[in-house]
């Protein structure tokens, strides 16, 4: 089965992926894509504890994510990828790797020179600048924080 959910969220696995998402899509893993946190075994490990046993997590670095990405979508594991930001995900999407493919946008919080787009959801120059370049890679991107909410589209993440 193909990856269910690409998403952006500051939080990477916490209850609105694991309960929210994750009871919606049904997931046998989780695959975290964060080049800092790829090389910290701690950090991982208190990651995992909020999934629990029944799910596989693994934790990449972008470039080594890039090179399993096609994998996953054809493999017949259920697959959730996490970014923590939006250049990852970016730089995970070059090419047109991810031509076609929907990322959420679920959990961007409060900083210093973002604006709010929704209660979730804030973005600055920089995450917009982000947001039309995966655009351009093909990328379809949504702002949601929940399954069952409503689908924030591009021009609505754009408008500032």
């Amino acid at each position: 089965m193909p990856i269910l959910l690409f998403r952006v969220d500051e939080r990477l696995i916490h209850g609105q992926v694991v309960i929210g998402w994750g009871s919606q899509l049904h997931p046998d893993r989780y695959v975290v894509v964060d080049d800092d946190l790829a090389g910290s075994e701690w950090e991982q490990d208190l990651y995992r504890l909020t999934v629990g046993d029944g799910n596989e997590v693994s934790f990449l670095r972008v470039e080594q994510a890039r090179q399993r990405v096609l994998e996953w979508m054809s493999s017949d594991e259920r697959t959730m990828l996490l970014t923590r930001d939006l250049d990852s995900m970016l730089r995970l999407a070059r090419n047109r790797l991810l031509d076609g493919k929907s990322v959420n946008l679920g959990g961007i919080h409060h900083g210093k020179g973002r604006k709010m787009v929704r209660s979730y959801l804030y973005l600055d120059d920089a995450d917009r600048g982000c947001v039309r370049a995966l655009d351009e890679e093909g990328v379809c991107v949504v702002g949601r924080d929940l399954p069952g909410s409503l689908k924030v589209g591009l021009a609505d993440l754009l408008e500032e």
